[in-house]
């Protein structure tokens, strides 16, 4: 099992190839959340038109990928992998290699990272979307599902191979490329007065089932721990807790405090509490969250966690998590 002290780099890291290793750049390089504020403000798309870490399962249901961000709009569904990589980014065969040098005062380090192709990665999970919609009994034409890859850094140079494909965004295409999600009035005119058929549009319909579906796709269980640090994952079991996430959303962890010292009632075999809370799913009101279920647990109960990307469980103390909150 994986000991807590090595969780706290699992959070910022794709499941993919890692990210450090490639040569992420934290001065210049937009963080997911930020590029997704980046994305509302210049595209006008409306909240629910824009999803983020949705885990698709694949058409044999054994496993779930998540895409980074998915766009709706009527002229497709856009399925985007964002990638922090920087250096010279070209394509070897089944492999892509990624080129960094490092330069000091005396010499140059030249590190060559060889990653999987993302393209091919988002190709299958675009298609994982679609095979999914139709398992839902959606209905949208395959040449409508757009994968994308986008490198957010500056300092990430694509060769001029990789520079032909429409699928591959550059740092320095990303802002026309949300731009050109825009629509004018005329558009939305045109749009509402044209069949889908022979727009080759989504129609209003078809983009409210899309919605639907959207909204009740699954994206990673998130953990907070009392130092700060966030984990992203699946939460699958506690000891002494029994819930149904489907009804559940969020579980708040608190220490008991006792009125002696922790010295003494250790003396006298007593382990101490953590008080966990549970609140309904999407369950709301103007004094806050609805409570649905209080208990008490010995704080060295370990809640079981599958940390994203990460091959084993981990067991994480009770008495180090603020809260967890559950995916659908």
């Amino acid at each position: 099992m994986l000991q807590l002290g090595s969780l706290f780099t699992q959070f910022h890291l794709s499941p993919g190839a890692p990210e450090s290793a490639q040569g992420q750049s934290p001065l210049h390089t937009q963080t997911l959340p930020d590029f997704l504020q980046h994305v509302r403000k210049l595209t006008g798309l409306r909240k629910e038109d824009v999803y983020c870490n949705l885990r698709i399962p694949d058409r044999f249901q054994t496993s779930k990928d998540d895409i980074n961000v998915v766009i709706l709009t009527g002229k497709g569904i856009f399925c985007i992998d964002v990638k922090l990589w920087r250096g010279t980014v070209s394509a070897r065969n089944q492999n892509w290699h990624v080129q960094v040098k490092e330069e000091d005062q005396n010499f140059t380090n030249t590190c060559i990272e060889q990653i999987e192709d993302p393209l091919k990665a988002i190709t299958t999970k675009t298609a994982n979307l679609c095979d999914h919609l139709k398992r839902s009994e959606v209905s949208v034409r395959q040449s409508l599902f757009l994968p994308r890859v986008i490198f957010l850094s500056p300092e990430c140079e694509l060769d001029e191979e990789l520079k032909k494909r429409r699928e591959l965004v550059s740092h320095s295409q990303i802002d026309n490329f949300l731009r050109s999600f825009r629509e004018g009035y005329m558009a939305w005119v045109s749009d509402a007065l044209t069949p889908s058929w022979l727009s080759g549009h989504l129609s209003y319909r078809q983009m409210e089932s899309v919605r639907e579906v959207l909204r009740r796709v699954g994206t990673w269980d998130l953990v907070r721990l009392h130092c700060g640090k966030q984990l992203k994952g699946d939460y699958h079991s506690c000891q002494y807790i029994a819930l149904n996430r489907q009804e559940t959303d969020t579980l708040e962890f608190s220490r008991l405090k006792t009125l002696s010292a922790d010295s003494l009632w250790a003396l006298l075999g007593h382990v101490p509490q953590v008080k966990v809370k549970m609140y309904k799913r999407g369950s709301h009101s103007w004094l806050g969250k609805s409570l649905s279920a209080t208990t008490t647990i010995p704080s060295n109960t370990c809640v079981i966690f599958r940390i994203s990307g990460e091959e084993s469980d981990a067991k994480i103390p009770a008495d180090t998590i603020h809260s967890i909150t559950l995916s659908i």
